[in-house]
């Protein structure tokens, strides 16, 4: 049952990324040759108007091939006889549809569940926060000079910086109905009963109800910032060597990811286990969408940057080359898929 959950939620993720594609390449005039779901063999396969639509072996990826998209064709309708910006919507199109996934499923758990608040249920004796002054019912907007709209936000800047010391601006509502606005500055302290470093605060762990459509809108649509953001941040780790190509998740851990989603949360009801994939297929999808526009080649990102550079010089850049460029893309892409599928095994089995 898991396996069959994973391959619907890693379906789900990549039909909308290439459907992205597709309905943008239509939109556009562009001919697809075919839309498919899945690499590798075809195992359903039919033939509407001028696309097949086919359903491939290996359920880990799908493509939108587009008439004269990597070769001159003199058919009007081929991908590079279209106009620049044509293109580059149609590219772009696809991880922009994942953003899209991501928020209407970030507004379905937002409008069940609520938001992390920041705000404090309590401060630990002994530690920064109440020695400063920070009580219960302190709500925290900002830390390091960044907005905080969810709790997460808070543990994402420990975890990414856990002994340095952090500006804290929290707003208190005091008895006559006044609201203060105050900053401090903590120094994270280590606690030998939590073996790690800590400010001292303190949440209640449960999620808080939105009160209206506007409410669900802006954490529907910062659920999807805060990935984003994590995604870009995780990246920053990996570069600058904070982390290292070990803790890359790969598709055989996240089917394990999805598995133990699935065992640990069935117990609870129906309703409680696909909230949780949902936010797995947030997150995922969030990531997928981000992988996708950075500029690497064989990437949507590899192939936006050279739209970009042709819209600016007024000419494109010779196909053959540009070829090239994407085809060594390619082979480094399947190096590091074969290694990360390596990490996970070895993760996972040893």
């Amino acid at each position: 049952m898991s396996i069959l959950v994973a391959i619907l939620v890693f379906g789900l993720i990549i039909l909308i990324h290439e459907f992205g594609h597709f309905i943008t390449a239509k939109k556009c005039g562009i001919g697809v040759v075919e839309f498919s779901i899945g690499m590798g063999p075809r195992l359903l396969s039919f033939v509407k108007g001028e696309t097949r639509y086919s359903i491939k072996g290996f359920p880990f990826g799908g493509s939108c091939m587009m008439l004269g998209e990597d070769e001159n064709a003199s058919d009007p309708r081929a991908f590079n006889n279209k106009p620049v910006w044509s293109r580059i919507a149609v590219i772009a199109a696809g991880p922009v549809f994942n953003f899209i996934l991501a928020f209407l499923l970030a507004l379905v758990i937002v409008h069940t569940v609520g938001y992390d608040s920041p705000q404090l249920t309590g401060v630990l004796d002994g530690l920064p926060a109440k020695e400063q002054g920070m009580q219960a019912g302190d709500v925290i907007t900002r830390l390091g000079g960044e907005p905080v709209v969810v709790y997460r936000d808070v543990t994402m800047h420990m975890y990414m910086h856990p002994s340095e010391p952090v500006d804290v601006e929290f707003k208190r509502t005091l008895e006559s109905g006044e609201t203060t606005v105050h900053t401090v500055r903590l120094t994270p302290r280590y606690s030998e009963d939590y073996n790690s470093y800590m400010l001292g605060i303190q949440t209640s762990g449960y999620r808080v109800p939105v009160t209206g459509i506007k409410d669900t809108i802006k954490y529907g649509a910062y659920e999807v910032v805060y990935w984003v953001k994590t995604a870009v941040r995780s990246l920053g780790m990996l570069f600058r060597g904070q982390v290292g190509a070990q803790d890359m998740a790969g598709p055989v851990r996240m089917v394990s990811i999805i598995d133990e989603t699935v065992e640990e949360t069935r117990q609870y009801g129906l309703e409680t286990m696909l909230l949780s994939l949902a936010n797995l297929c947030v997150l995922l999808s969030a990531n997928l969408g981000v992988m996708n526009l950075l500029p690497i080649p064989a990437l949507d990102g590899g192939r936006l940057a050279f739209l970009i550079v042709e819209a600016l010089r007024g000419k494109p850049v010779d196909k053959e080359k540009e070829g090239m460029v994407h085809m060594a893309g390619m082979v480094l892409l399947m190096g590091l898929m074969v290694f990360v599928l390596f990490n996970d095994i070895v993760m996972l089995f040893f």
